[in-house]
């Protein structure tokens, strides 16, 4: 696949046909590359899929440049469940790894983002900005004050991942009044390096990009992290309050 040219489009899927497309992509990432799985995970007609995923939206980019080159247009998606839809599932999806009580009770409207992945030829690039360039578009349309959702570190090996997790918790923790907990069951501190013995460059530069750059917006953590034994990841839960961006990360998120 071929990126020299991209001739990016963002859309939210409104077929069953582009529904099946992110699922396709979705395979790829989180079953064939990072060793996933799943009990409606579909193996042979490639597609990584859930009970939620009729009750989300799920935004879908395009490089329209591959239309003519034989490979399937869909590079990158993003999975958004607004309030309305958690109420008519009952939950949110995270809920199986976090308790979202302080979420739930600040009244505050809210957004849970998910499955976030990009073709392994487009990471590095600009395509996850026109990604965000588009959620920025959704949540404002919407009002959405809280983002929410877990992202992963890729295996469950903990030694493996001390230094970063210890930085996320010693720097980028969530005021107490948005601090979710790890349901207990798959609970792991991240508290594990003190921070006067941290490396935080070289810890920093082991936190995957797409926490990265929840980071440079503002976005911070919950109290634990959550070893996802099914899908070979361990997971932190990042929000992100959108009252609390500066003027810069306000620009970074929002067209002017």
């Amino acid at each position: 696949m071929t990126q020299s040219s991209p001739q990016f489009r963002v859309k939210l899927a409104q077929t069953e046909d582009e529904l099946r497309a992110a699922q396709r992509l979705r395979y790829d990432v989180f079953v064939v590359e990072l060793g996933g799985s799943g009990d409606m995970v579909d193996h042979e007609a490639r597609l990584e899929r859930d009970a939620f995923d009729p009750f989300f939206d799920h935004l879908i980019l395009y490089d329209d440049a591959l239309i003519h080159e034989g490979y399937s247009t869909v590079v990158g998606v993003y999975r958004l469940l607004p309030q309305e839809g958690a109420a008519k599932i009952g939950r949110y999806y995270s809920e199986d790894e976090y308790d979202l009580t302080p979420l739930r009770q600040s009244g505050r409207r809210l957004l849970e983002l998910g499955r976030s992945c990009l073709h392994a030829d487009y990471r590095g690039g600009t395509a996850m900005y026109v990604l965000w360039q588009a959620l920025a578009d959704y949540v404002i349309e919407r009002d959405i004050e809280i983002l929410f959702g877990v992202a992963s570190f890729h295996g469950i090996n903990i030694a493996d991942i001390a230094a970063p997790l210890s930085m996320l918790y010693h720097r980028h923790l969530a005021p107490p009044e948005l601090r979710v907990h790890a349901q207990p069951h798959s609970a792991q501190t991240m508290n594990l390096i003190s921070e006067a013995d941290l490396d935080r460059k070289a810890a920093m530069l082991a936190v995957p990009a797409l926490i990265k750059a929840y980071l440079r917006l503002g976005g911070v953590v919950g109290a634990d992290a959550f070893v996802d034994r099914r899908f070979n990841t361990t997971d932190v839960c990042l929000i992100m309050d959108t009252a609390k961006m500066n003027e810069k990360q306000r620009n970074l998120y929002a067209r002017s």
